[in-house]
């Protein structure tokens, strides 16, 4: 009814390799993490530039629009804006 038990020695050795086990997954979950974070500010970042690149085309549209309106002339084409030719 006895059963066996590891020797000290064993027992030290196994917590160690636990230990080490644990510092390893804790350093790659930290990794992961930080990578997950930086593709999520990345996406973030480029989602409000071209949403602010947009806002700030429609604006200028908008005041050429009223410029126009004002003085009574026609726009003339942006030479900037592609046709997509």
């Amino acid at each position: 009814m006895f059963t066996d038990r590891p020797d000290a020695v064993t027992l030290a050795r196994l917590h160690d390799e636990a230990k080490a086990e644990a510092v390893r997954l804790r350093r790659e979950a930290i990794d992961d993490f930080w990578r997950g974070a930086n593709a999520v500010w990345q996406r973030s970042v480029e989602t409000g530039q071209a949403t602010a690149e947009r806002s700030a085309a429609r604006w200028k549209a908008r005041l050429i629009r009223r410029t126009h309106e004002r003085t009574g002339s026609a726009p003339t084409p942006n030479p900037t804006v592609h046709s997509g030719v």
